[in-house]
């Protein structure tokens, strides 16, 4: 834009570099979470505290009612640039989105934090607070699950009434043989939610295995959208869903000093590579007396749930900050040790 202004009339080719686009790009809000549960005499949650810090989730041209141009920060007398905001609750929130739990839990008082100043820009990443939020919430269920003595699975079903999120829930660990026996060095982990609290409901069991290093091999992924139009449309989103989020989960990691982003290529910024991409078998609960809803971004945050119950599970140490991986998981075992 600032190219095109200093020659008017003129054609002007911009072309970015991965390099420019790895480093000049707004990138999703960096979260922090901390949950506390009590729990009553019959191993019960009985009360839950929630609390997440969030930079705010949309700065897209025009939303906060400026233009919000990255070149226009950049004019000698610039334009102003607010710090990224959060969706309204009727749209699904952004900082608190999915922080409400779906499970009984008794009284709950939920808070979203939001910072107004951060060294990056940040701007509406899929799924939004979601990822991290159930990561969150879901990880913490099977800690407190841990505590007392119970099947992860049996625990969510005896705080959820939810009859379409039940069924989802053993749909999934009906396919992924739940329960059954697991080789030494693999660890099966579930993750639960309902999308913005009203849309699909999505349920998933990772299987991993951690010995040498963590390796995710499968995903089970079972799915209510309400009446299902289109079935290989839907798979095919939850499928790119959950494989996006593996990478979130167990690669992806903004890295920058004090003057720039430094990861600025595939090297220093990894993604999931095709041979370590999981497989993925989705089963669908048609419900067709329900309206339809969104199948997008439903997978995100369960997926990364059940990947880091399931290394858990693997390895019997819990990692809590993202990514998880293999130096990660080692750094968390030495200091179980220690």
């Amino acid at each position: 834009m600032l190219l095109a202004r200093e020659f008017p009339g003129r054609p002007v080719q911009v072309r970015w570099s991965r390099y420019d686009e790895l480093t000049w790009a707004p990138f999703g809000s960096a979260m922090v979470a901390e949950v506390a549960a009590t729990v009553d005499n019959d191993g019960r949650v009985s009360s839950w505290q929630y609390d997440v810090w969030s930079q705010g989730h949309a700065s897209r041209p025009g939303y906060a009612g400026v233009p919000g141009l990255l070149a226009g920060t950049h004019l000698a007398d610039p334009l102003p640039a607010p710090p990224a905001v959060d969706p309204p609750p009727a749209g699904g929130g952004g900082t608190v989105r999915n922080g409400l739990p779906i499970y009984e839990v008794g009284p709950m008082r939920i808070t979203g934090h939001r910072l107004l100043r951060a060294p990056l820009r940040t701007s509406a990443m899929r799924a939004l607070g979601a990822h991290l939020n159930v990561f969150a919430i879901e990880s913490f269920l099977d800690e407190v699950a841990a505590t007392v003595g119970a099947d992860p699975l049996e625990f969510r079903l005896a705080h959820l009434r939810d009859v379409r999120g039940r069924a989802v829930l053993e749909a999934a660990a009906a396919a992924a043989g739940w329960g059954e026996p697991i080789a030494e060095g693999l660890g099966r982990g579930l993750g639960f939610a309902r999308y913005k609290d009203g849309g699909a409901y999505c349920a998933v069991v990772a299987e991993v295995e951690a010995v040498s290093d963590v390796r995710l091999q499968r995903l089970t992924v079972a799915v209510d959208v309400g009446r299902v139009v289109n079935p290989d449309g839907v798979c095919n989103q939850i499928e790119g869903g959950a494989t996006q989020a593996a990478s979130w989960t167990l690669k992806e990691r903004v890295r920058f000093d004090r003057r720039r982003v430094t990861s600025r290529d595939w090297e220093s910024y990894p993604i999931l590579r095709f041979s370590e991409a999981p497989l993925i078998d989705v089963h669908l609960l048609d419900r067709p007396d329900q309206p339809s809803v969104g199948s997008g971004e439903a997978a995100q945050g369960p997926t990364a749930a059940a990947i880091g119950n399931a290394i858990a599970a693997a390895v019997g140490v819990r990692v809590r900050d993202l990514p998880l991986t293999t130096e990660a998981v080692v750094a968390a075992i030495e200091q179980n040790n220690n």
